[in-house]
């Protein structure tokens, strides 16, 4: 039994990838398939089998019958576009899943691993929404079981979010340039496009030049959460930073590692600024909620900032409302200043009065 790992061409661009192997006999069958792109993973995967043979629960068909979760995710999609009429949305959401999952057998996934989904994905979005791509996950694997192509759904296992959308974790004014001052130089234009434009995090990942219209100071978003295409504005300050990044970085993506590679994790940069900042119980997905508390704050319409966020209804941008209660104030005490200066007007004005004989001549 073994590990070892081969160069593939994958994507539009055919760039090369380190895919990993786990390689052993069974019964005088040889099985060799692919894990990921992670050693760890592998080696990992090679244990779990030891310990099955060992403790005389292996099953070599498991082995040979069962699909990986990229070709079920593919399977999935086929089905979903006769299906759904969500499909373009489930396909936004496939990318998330494929990315933990690509080449793990379907029966190697365990409800361990959709915990540790869980943990990851609840760094960057709402508990509503980490639920709807469990529940992606969760019918993936009941089509798999009634095609045929699994035993067990490891998301029954799994218990969902209680959904309370209303944590609004945001910056005060004062902490946002200490925060990005104390960022690396890596992700410090990264934080500043997040804390000005409120795009996500996973958008932001895989942007690419291409993307950036700077003439009219325009973020074009491909395939956004809704499901559609949309654009971001610029202010001036995001506008000189990407300007200057651009400059001095080679890479097809705007935001990208020592090596031009696009960020797949920035945890740990991003704890350390966080940490140097005095910021605490603060996720990267809050620079969002950030951007949108101050445009509430600042008085500007909540259909702008439905706009500017890429909400689908009011309704999600609602949370944002009773920020702006001082602006409503403000509102009402606007009314009562013009109501007021009415009255005066009108004491102020002289009573002109004829008298008698002039009436009446």
């Amino acid at each position: 039994m073994r590990i070892f790992k081969r160069e593939s061409r994958s994507g539009k661009d055919k760039r090369k990838e380190e895919i990993w192997y786990v390689d052993y006999s069974f019964e005088g069958r040889r099985v060799r398939r692919a894990v990921g792109s992670n050693k760890k993973r592998a080696q990992k995967a090679m244990d779990i089998i030891k310990g099955k043979v060992e403790s005389g629960k292996f099953d070599i068909q498991d082995t040979i019958h069962c699909i990986t979760f990229k070709k079920l995710a593919e399977e999935y999609i086929t089905y979903a576009k006769k299906n759904k009429k969500s499909w373009k949305t489930d396909r936004g959401r496939l990318k998330n899943l494929i990315s933990s999952f690509e080449y793990w057998k379907l029966k190697d996934i365990s409800p361990y691993n959709i915990e540790k989904l869980k943990e990851q994905l609840i760094d960057e979005l709402s508990p509503a929404t980490v639920n709807r791509y469990l529940a992606l996950l969760k019918h993936m694997f009941n089509l798999a079981i009634k095609w045929k192509k699994a035993k067990h759904n490891p998301v029954k296992d799994v218990k969902f979010f209680k959904e309370n959308n209303r944590r609004l974790r945001y910056l005060e004014e004062e902490e946002i340039p200490v925060l990005i001052e104390n960022c690396n130089q890596y992700i410090k234009p990264l934080v500043l496009t997040a804390v000005y434009t409120g795009i996500r995090r996973g958008k932001l990942f895989t942007l690419k030049w291409t993307d950036i219209d700077f003439r009219n100071s325009l973020v074009t978003i491909e395939n956004s959460k809704s499901g559609e295409t949309r654009q971001a504005p610029m202010n001036s300050k995001v506008r000189e930073t990407l300007l200057r990044l651009k400059s001095e970085n080679k890479s097809e993506y705007v935001f990208s590692n020592r090596f031009g590679k696009p960020f797949r994790d920035i945890s740990t940069a991003f704890h350390t600024a966080l940490r140097k900042s005095g910021i605490e119980n603060f996720r990267f997905h809050d620079l969002r909620h950030t951007f949108a508390a101050h445009l509430a704050m600042a008085g500007i319409p909540l259909l702008t900032i439905k706009e500017l966020l890429g909400h689908k209804t009011i309704e999600m941008t609602m949370r944002y409302a009773h920020l702006s209660h001082k602006h409503k104030a403000a509102a009402v005490e606007i009314l009562q200043r013009r109501i007021e200066i009415a009255e005066r007007h009108q004491s102020d004005t002289p009573i002109i009065t004829k008298k008698k004989d002039e009436l009446v001549s």
